[in-house]
């Protein structure tokens, strides 16, 4: 029989898909559990506009991340903290202290999309990865100084 996977599936295949597989199979765990849809030509046909659908958004969504891209590669950042003796913070600066000096620029990004592998805990200039897209990376810098 075959079936048009509506999700990944290990060892099998992934989203949108058309593979055989055994009538029982289908029947009994791949359709019932909504991982595959029987391929009829109606849903071949619905298959092939949603993926017409998905690619238009997923083409719009890259062209708004390349445009933020822009707008992040030239901003600086400067985050003020308390410092003591030779220019170490009294804490550290996170990257939910980076998001919160993102906003305050107008710009809204998740905690989790900041790639800061440890926390911030000297003055000083910094270049921060954030990941904006899939495969779209920029570099923010970053200047800590004392209050």
């Amino acid at each position: 029989m075959q079936v048009i996977l509506k999700a990944d599936v290990k060892n099998l295949g992934q989203v949108g898909a058309v593979i055989n597989v055994k009538d029982g199979y289908a029947r009994n765990f791949l359709i019932p559990k909504g991982l595959a849809i029987e391929a009829n030509p109606k849903n071949i046909k619905s298959l092939e506009h949603e993926k017409r659908k998905i690619e238009d958004i997923v083409r719009k969504n890259k062209l708004s991340a390349e445009n933020l891209l822009s707008r992040l590669n030239d901003l600086t950042l400067t985050i003020k903290a308390k410092a003591g003796e030779e220019e170490k913070l009294f804490g550290s600066i996170t990257s939910m202290d980076i998001v919160e000096a993102l906003k305050n620029h107008g710009f809204v990004i998740d905690k989790r999309k900041v790639l800061l592998e440890e926390p911030i805990k000297r003055l000083g200039d910094y270049s921060i990865n954030i990941k904006i897209h899939q495969n779209i990376v920029a570099k923010v810098n970053i200047k800590v100084v004392a209050e």
